[in-house]
């Protein structure tokens, strides 16, 4: 019943009886008859059927808790015989929000020293899908903020906080400065991240906070459009220190401390919260307790 209830649930994440059999690499006709298999199992109704997925069934949202439930304690136990009897292995699926890449890629490779049988899966997505992703195991942990929106019934260990500054093209009338205030931001051209993402959502906050508002040349869900898109003159944009540094060495860009009102944002490790842990899972909260900046 194991793997109908891996196909119930990778139907529910997609919404789509074909791409859920692309996920999982089957056919769909293969799909299609595990799901009615797997109805008349339980002897209900889980998804409502026209000429497309129609939804779950309200049998079928209750199912779908179980089902989410009995796949995650299966893999932990898993997880757990085949570290007792050979060492941590295995893959992690790590969720990360993108101005927090150079710290994912900091914690994996540190724990690939340690754990070599170990291989990681790093993808960038919003705090959002994250928390999404955990829910529904196709992700086994985050790196995302911790204190700025909702995380629901998660552990969280916090890793740094987040320090902004303004990126600009080296020339342009704010680089040479020693600082630049928030307030000054109102009116200048910006590049930023969609609106999905918590770190625009936490930009424009901080700009109301200093009386100004976003003037937006540019945006993306990927941080390199926007500092290409700064190395061109035409923008400026805000990032998180660390990840500005990393993306701005060699391109001609200068990184200037903003001044201002609003509180840094703690960002950190986001697990699903679960007693006990994976062996491999608890390792990784060990190898992020190691990391962990000042907050």
């Amino acid at each position: 019943m194991l793997d109908k209830l891996e196909m119930f649930i990778a139907l529910t994440r997609e919404s789509h009886f074909g791409r859920a059999a692309q996920s999982l690499n089957i056919s769909q006709p293969t799909l299609s008859a595990g799901i009615k298999q797997l109805e008349e199992q339980l002897g209900v109704q889980l998804v409502f059927r026209g000429s497309r997925f129609g939804g779950l069934t309200p049998e079928g949202q209750a199912a779908l808790v179980w089902a989410q439930r009995i796949v995650g304690d299966t893999r932990q136990l898993r997880d757990e015989m085949r570290a007792k009897r050979h060492g941590l292995s295995g893959e992690i699926r790590l969720a990360v929000i993108p101005t927090a890449l150079t710290w994912a890629a900091q914690l994996s490779s540190r724990f690939s020293e340690r754990h070599p049988r170990v291989r990681f899966t790093i993808l960038s997505r919003n705090s959002r899908e994250i928390l999404a992703m955990l829910e529904s195991f196709e992700a086994d942990a985050g790196i995302s903020y911790l204190d700025n929106e909702p995380l629901g019934r998660v552990d969280t260990l916090p890793l740094y906080e987040e320090d902004y500054v303004l990126v600009c093209a080296q020339g342009s009338p704010l680089s040479a400065r020693a600082k630049v205030a928030w307030g000054e931001l109102d009116g200048v051209a910006l590049a930023l991240l969609t609106p999905d993402m918590q770190n625009r959502r936490i930009i424009n906050q901080r700009l109301a906070e200093n009386g100004a508002e976003p003037h937006t040349f540019i945006e993306s869900n990927s941080i390199i459009a926007l500092v290409s898109s700064v190395a061109s003159g035409r923008c400026v944009t805000v990032l998180p220190n660390d990840i500005a540094r990393f993306l701005a060495q060699g391109r001609g860009l200068s990184l200037v401390p903003l001044d201002g009102v609003g509180k840094g944002y703690r960002v950190g490790l986001v697990l699903p919260h679960r007693d006990p842990r994976t062996p491999v899972l608890e390792a990784l909260h060990s190898e992020a307790a190691r990391l962990e900046g000042p907050v």
